[in-house]
């Protein structure tokens, strides 16, 4: 792998333009092909396999038309002092909304709220909702319809009504465009021109971040129509390539610099930084990659989407860090270096003033650096460190114990949002399992009968508040039946009743035969909840085993791939901790924009788990395959653990520095699930580079000692050697310098 990375480094270092040009193309192309694709699809959710989703299969097959997917809004309105919404003269007042909503742009249809039997007006009479049907979906609702919705708003209240409205149709604020990526993209450069002291080197990590996150999202653009890649897979691919990327590309560059520091050519630094920093690149870039894909475990499309998506991502991000790299190292190999050392590497004569400075400089990196002097300060107290690291992140991961998921909703929204107020509104007029009703599906020949029957027995069972009426479809085979519970949506009430109520189906099911499904807002996160429990250890045991099979290829060493996973899991336990103290508890919550604390998102936990567990492979393989270079290159394991820190240990500090600020940066987002993995990755980035990899890892090197690489011999005649340490390499060009250049092909001799 090694010797393979080394020569296409040295090519694309001396092929640079070539190189150069090809990715201008591919950029060009992909950005062409992003610009002619039709607009991305909203964001959808299915489950399959699940009763909620069997439901809804239901309902589209036989009520094509009650099944269409267009946006929603729901408008209340309420008379202010306890008035009666049905006198006349409030009533002229809604009617006058009515008209506005069917006026207004893009708008199919809107109900009439005394109609029925007035079942849109409350039992005081205070309060009236107005249910709108637009005839496209929620991102295709255009700025003139969200205007005209906020201004039918505006003209009820001026009317003296209270009005707010709630659904997918109405308007939600966003920040700022690009405000996320602009933080950590800036704050990126800091760290880079502070760790380089260049601004050429600190340019190019983030000038091929830029290049690969634009390829890959214009890539997921092109064919998001066609493969159902939503807005918000963009977003995801853009936090994690973005900061994936700035790293990579980091690590070629500083390890160029430490081979032209040690008197290489500049091609040969090329090829040997690609051959080594490049090889942990592509296994750490690779961890990354299956803990993404392996998302497809789970068997929700949309975390398999994201997933997909980002792994692509992932997988731009290495291809340039090991092409477009050191092709640009080849237009400025001096200039990358830091202005007080490219004198000396351009040949020129150095004033005595000058060369003193050159050698002091030279005499101080001969001495121990701040990751040396930490590195062996673990090695002088390994387990008082490793005890109080341990202790310290157990203490943060105690909040996720208490952790309650949840789905999204407007009652989980800020409280001074026009949707949180509707909200708020119907809860407190109709009822609050009145924003999350309960659908039931009955499929008979005889439908209308079951239905009655189904009907009777739900309004029996406790917990419910009402049964609507029985609506049939015109084959007069399946009927729909709207259940209200008497507590909130989110509330352990109702989730008890959709289980009684499923319960009470399959009774019914097992005496008459109708197949009954019970679907809604609840039924879906509870299905949805299984659903992730479920795929929940298989998930893990093929992320972590297929990752544990390629640590143990990088390190040759049973050892070290495992104390990496059980590192893994206290970092994404603490992770997970301070995820739920800040979006949960409420800790902290004006300082990171946390409006509402409410339940985790349902998605939050395996979705941290796969991503968290990829970048903390990252750093395990960049910090501990200097380790493992310096012993294999005969030294002492302690002293290699100190080797590893002064190589290796200000990079991995500047890489996790830079990867939190990224993550960091979409903490600002309006999405609450960007939002809040933006908080958890950072956080998670923040203890495994910081506490795990960099202080409880020397800790255990420093306890096992040469046991650390342990492997046993059948297992190491059996691995293929990768040659992530370079050992092969390193053998390959020493034998070949040693050798004149003329007699490296030498005439072939002849006898007489």
């Amino acid at each position: 792998m090694a010797t393979i990375l080394y020569k296409l480094g040295r090519f694309a270092f001396r092929r640079r333009g070539l190189m150069a040009l090809l990715w201008v193309l591919i950029f060009g192309g992909v950005g062409f092909a992003a610009s002619s694709a039709p607009t991305p699809p909203a964001d959808t959710f299915s489950m399959p396999g699940t009763e909620s989703q069997k439901a809804y299969d239901l309902l589209e097959d036989k009520f094509p038309d009650a099944s269409a997917d267009g946006a929603t809004a729901r408008v209340v309105l309420r008379v202010p002092g306890g008035g009666n919404i049905t006198d006349a003269g409030e009533k002229a007042k809604v009617n006058k909304v009515v008209a506005e909503l069917r006026k207004s742009p893009q708008v199919a249809s809107v109900g009439d709220p005394y109609a029925g039997g007035g079942a849109a007006v409350s039992k005081d009479k205070s309060t009236v909702y107005v249910s709108a049907t637009y005839k496209v979906v929620q991102t295709k609702v255009n700025d003139k319809a969200h205007d005209a919705l906020d201004k039918t708003l505006e003209n009820a209240r001026k009317s003296g009504l209270k009005a707010e409205a709630g659904g997918d149709a109405v308007k939600i604020e966003q920040s700022v465009g690009g405000s996320s990526e602009a933080i950590g993209i800036a704050v990126s450069a800091v760290v880079l021109i502070l760790t380089f002291g260049s601004m050429i080197a600190a340019g190019m990590p983030l000038l091929t971040a830029l290049v690969g996150v634009g390829v890959g999202i214009s890539g997921i653009t092109a064919i998001g129509s066609t493969v159902g890649l939503s807005s918000t897979t963009t977003t995801l691919a853009m936090m994690i390539g973005l900061a994936v990327g700035i790293d990579y590309a980091l690590f070629i560059v500083s390890r160029y610099r430490s081979e032209i520091a040690e008197g290489r050519e500049r091609h040969d630094a090329a090829g040997r930084a690609v051959g080594t920093a490049g090889t942990a690149v592509v296994f750490a870039g690779l961890t990354v990659i299956i803990a993404l894909v392996g998302l497809a475990v789970v068997n929700i499309p949309m975390l398999t989407k994201m997933g997909m998506a980002a792994a692509g991502t992932v997988a731009i991000a290495v291809f340039i860090a090991i092409t477009l790299v050191p092709a640009l190292l080849g237009f400025a190999p001096i200039k990358v270096l830091a202005r007080k050392d490219r004198a000396r590497y351009k040949g020129k004569p150095l004033s005595e003033k000058k060369q003193r400075k050159a050698e002091a400089r030279a005499l101080k990196q001969q001495q121990p650096n701040l990751g040396a002097r930490w590195a062996r300060f673990i090695l002088r107290h390994p387990v008082a460190v490793l005890l109080l690291a341990v202790v310290g992140l157990g203490a943060v991961a105690v909040p996720a114990a208490s952790m309650k998921l949840g789905l999204p909703s407007e009652g989980t929204m800020a409280p001074d949002t026009t949707q949180r107020k509707a909200y708020d509104m119907m809860s407190q007029s109709f009822g609050k399992g009145f924003n999350g009703p309960l659908m039931v599906t009955i499929e008979d020949k005889n439908a209308k009968t079951e239905a009655e029957d189904v009907r009777k027995r739900f309004e029996r069972t406790a917990g419910v508040e009402s049964v609507g009426p029985a609506t049939l479809n015109k084959a007069g085979d399946t009927a729909i039946v709207n259940v209200v519970p008497k507590a909130g949506p989110a509330e352990d009430a109702t989730k008890d009743l959709v289980k009684t109520l499923r319960g009470t189906a399959k009774d019914i099911k097992a005496d008459s035969g109708p197949e009954i499904l019970l679907t809604g807002q609840t039924a879906m996160f509870i299905d949805f909840s299984k659903t992730l429990d479920d795929a929940l250890l298989p998930y893990l045991g093929t992320v972590v085993g297929l990752a544990f099979l390629l640590l143990m290829l990088v390190f040759r060493s049973i050892l070290v791939p495992l104390k990496a996973a059980l590192g893994f899991l206290l970092s994404v336990a603490a992770a997970l901790g301070a995820v739920v103290a800040v979006f949960q508890w409420g800790w902290l919550a004006d300082i990171f924009g946390v409006d509402q604390p409410s339940p985790i998102m349902s998605t939050m936990p395996i979705f941290m788990i796969g991503v968290v567990f990829g970048l903390a492979m990252d750093y395990e393989v960049f910090l501990v395959t200097r380790m493992r270079e310096a012993f294999v290159h005969g030294v002492e394991p302690r002293e290699s653990v100190v080797t590893g820190f002064r190589y290796g240990g200000r990079v991995v500090t500047a890489a996790a520095i830079i990867m939190i600020s990224v993550f960091s940066g979409f903490i600002m987002e309006e999405n609450d699930l960007v939002k809040m993995i933006g908080f958890g990755l950072a956080v998670a980035v923040l203890f495994d580079a910081f506490i795990v990899r960099m202080t409880i890892v020397p800790a255990l090197f420093a306890l096992l000692g040469k046991a650390a690489w342990w492997l046993p011999k059948w297992l190491d005649w059996l691995l293929p050697n990768m040659d992530v340490e370079g050992e092969k390499l390193s053998r390959r060009l020493a034998a070949k310098e040693q050798v004149p250049p003329q007699q490296r092909h030498p005439q072939p001799q002849y006898r007489g």
